[in-house]
């Protein structure tokens, strides 16, 4: 405590400096938010050392080649479809294009080229022109070269490919993204309204909250760039997690001017209170979010980053800028006070406390099915289920899935892997090898100069921009179009199998692709997922075990509120709900750090009342009577800030991850109010005999059973 003493009374005392300062630094902030760069490529926070990764940045290198995308054109005459490849050819950031007029020189009789290689680039109704980029998936270069593809085409040409996707990722993200905080705030001010006992306090919360957001987004510039969902939902977030330091001080505050003590005197104590209280359950918050940076796949690194910042700046504006904008709206607030919807909860905790067997009993029956369902959640990995999400977007919202259904539905093509070999192979060797390639199953064709060509015809004959785009120091691009979806268990045996077959005649040859990148993926967060959860864990154990110095009490806490996570994501393996990839270990580490709050400020109240020589029963009770308005009025703030985002996104990752962590507050909230207090109940004794503090209670209680005895 003596730690906030000297710190309130300046706050007060210099609130206006504070908030002229605050409102100051909001300038470089608002500058820093808009020069941040944004990723939208989920592919490129692979590890550079993974081998699909080296072989894109030898695409890029070696062939100035980074992004591409497969053109399909329907209806459309041979002339119009060679006047559309020219016209793309002109765009900038376009390195090459290739489509079968320019494959199959006019002088040689098409009969003498490979059969495949006629129905592989075009048929009775459609043609496809494959767009070669000299910049990145998702580079801007690459996005500014799908929009113009898009502007020179007709109705009949279908853009495809993962550019094309995150170009559409983008547009969307940037007509949503604004409407998802209007959203938050909207609802968490009507929440804050109804259960805190002001009108206007839940407006001064948000102000200081939202300068806090900006803070936090500003200084992303830092770090170069994030990720489009840690944009997206990084402001909600920090306005979930965050709100619980506003209705701290206010509570702080209410108490102590009901003891009687003068406005400033009363805000500056206030203010010392929160502080120590704030910084003590912040840091397990934080150490939720932080667990996220142990991931091999950086984009967890990116968010628990940017929430961690996000927590800190959220504790120093409601130690700051919050008690100056209270006190210089005070006489309003004293005006705008009312009664609170939370009803007196001492009713509810004795009933609680009466009956806390059938909540164990409950908590019981619960856990194995919790478990199971958590295990058996539907991951995806598909960047086009990820996106599309289940309520579906429309064409004009994602033109890149009707034209994907296009390329499926024409030439039978899901997704499409790169061979880079050796220039040098004969070409009764790369001839072997592609013929190799397209009897692994599900190999729709194989695209090369050997595949072109066969051994009827030297690669010579071919136009010099074909070979120009196909060959390069030392290296030949070869194209393998699948039938199989990205992500699915036939995808990835097929592509070992392809880089079996590939070895046999290129031991240095490499697959890559959305196909091999994703294959990767889902190896490296599987594990990244086990060692993040290990570290959360122990993390808030460690925390709650110096906080509390108990040795049970963080097994009970961090019990309870694994079972609210199980509970949570078993709820989705039940419902058969797609979840993204990063979706269930954001879950279950915001999850963990953001509600174990609810349970340490239970906990802590449960232990003063039981070292101030209270009984077991009624220390609980006053502990979880007390601590309920808390805990309901922030789970409820949480839930209002990320429930709305999740129904009226159309970016499937962003509701989802939205609505799981809605859910999860509930579930958070209700494991806090009923498990805990019979956890509490049950093992009273244990806890006190190994928490500091509460010995002396266990040595003087076990004294006086033995003299009633």
């Amino acid at each position: 405590m003596k730690f906030g003493r000297g710190f309130g009374k300046k706050v007060v005392k210099y609130r206006m400096v504070i908030l002229v300062v605050s409102l100051l630094l909001l300038i470089p902030s608002v500058f820093g938010y808009l020069n941040t760069h944004i990723n939208y490529d989920m592919l490129t926070y692979l590890p550079d050392t993974m081998e699909t990764m080296k072989g894109q940045d030898l695409l890029l290198k070696d062939f100035h080649k980074g992004g591409f995308t497969i053109v399909v054109t329907e209806n459309m005459s041979k002339s119009d479809v060679s006047r559309m490849a020219k016209k793309y050819k002109t765009i900038k950031h376009v390195d090459s294009v290739v489509n079968l007029q320019d494959v199959i020189d006019p002088s040689v009789p098409r009969s003498m080229y490979p059969e495949k290689v006629r129905e592989d680039f075009d048929n009775e109704n459609a043609s496809m022109i494959v767009v070669f980029f000299n910049r990145s998936t998702s580079d801007e270069g690459s996005l500014n070269a799908i929009k113009e593809i898009r502007k020179v085409s007709t109705k009949q040409c279908y853009v495809s490919g993962m550019s094309a996707c995150v170009q559409d990722l983008k547009a969307l993200c940037e007509q949503e993204e604004a409407k998802y905080v209007f959203i938050a705030v909207i609802l968490s001010l009507i929440a804050m309204m109804l259960l805190l006992d002001s009108y206007l306090a839940p407006f001064l919360f948000l102000a200081s909250i939202g300068m806090a957001i900006m803070y936090n987004l500003g200084s992303n510039i830092f770090m170069g760039e994030i990720s489009y969902v840690t944009k997206a939902i990084a402001a909600v977030l920090q306005l979930g997690v965050t709100m619980d330091y506003s209705i701290f001080l206010w509570h702080s505050y209410e108490e102590r001017l009901d003891k009687g003590e003068e406005d400033l005197k009363a805000m500056a104590n206030a203010i010392d209170d929160t502080l120590v209280s704030v910084a003590g359950s912040s840091i397990t918050t934080i150490a939720g979010f932080l667990a996220l940076c142990f991931m091999t796949y950086t984009m967890g690194r990116d968010l628990g980053i940017v929430m961690a910042k996000g927590v800190i700046f959220g504790v120093l504006a409601s130690v700051t800028v919050l008690p100056s904008l209270m006190m210089l709206f005070n006489k309003l607030l004293k005006k705008t006070r009312h009664r609170g919807l939370i009803p007196n909860t001492e009713k509810l905790a004795h009933g609680l406390t009466a009956r806390y067997g059938v909540y164990i009993l409950i908590f019981c029956v619960l856990l194995f099915p919790a478990i199971y369902g958590y295990n058996h959640d539907n991951t995806v990995y598909d960047f086009a289920k990820i996106l599309n999400g289940s309520q579906g977007l429309s064409e004009e919202q994602a033109p890149f899935l009707k034209a994907n259904d296009k390329l499926e539905e024409d030439f039978h093509i899901g997704t499409t892997h790169m061979v880079i070999a050796d220039a040098n192979l004969s070409s009764k060797k790369g001839y072997a090898m592609s013929k190799d390639m397209e009897n692994v199953k599900g190999v729709e064709n194989v695209l090369g100069l050997d595949a072109f060509t066969g051994t009827a015809i030297p690669k010579e004959i071919l136009p010099n921009e074909i070979t120009d785009a196909m060959i390069a120091k030392g290296h030949q691009l070869i194209m393998v179009n699948s039938n199989y979806k990205v992500s699915t268990d036939a995808c990835n045996t097929q592509i070992k199998t392809l880089k079996k077959v590939v070895a046999k005649y290129d031991p240095t040859a490499k697959v890559i692709g959305e196909g091999p990148a994703t294959m990767d993926l889902i190896n490296l967060t599987a594990k990244d997922f086990r060692v993040v959860n290990i570290i959360s864990i122990a993390a808030v154990f460690l925390i709650i075990l110096i906080v509390l110095r108990s040795v049970t009490l963080p097994f009970i806490l961090v019990a309870v509120i694994e079972f609210a996570i199980y509970v949570n994501l078993g709820i989705s393996g039940f419902t058969g709900l797609e979840l993204a990839f990063i979706v269930p270990v954001c879950i279950s580490t915001i999850q963990l750090g953001s509600t174990v709050d609810y349970a340490i400020l239970t906990s802590t109240r449960y232990k003063t009342e039981r070292m101030a020589g209270k009984a077991k029963r009624e220390a609980v009770m006053i502990a979880s009577s007390t601590s309920m308005p808390s805990v309901i009025t922030s789970a409820v703030g949480f839930f209002t800030a990320t429930f709305g985002v999740s129904l009226y996104s159309d970016i499937g990752v962003i509701s989802v991850l939205c609505g799981l962590m809605a859910r999860g507050a509930i579930i958070s909230m209700l494991t806090v109010i009923f498990i805990l207090p019979s956890m509490l109940m049950a093992f009273d004794k244990l806890i006190c005999k190994t928490t500091g503090g509460l010995r002396d209670i266990y040595e003087k209680e076990k004294k006086q059973v033995v003299q009633e005895a």
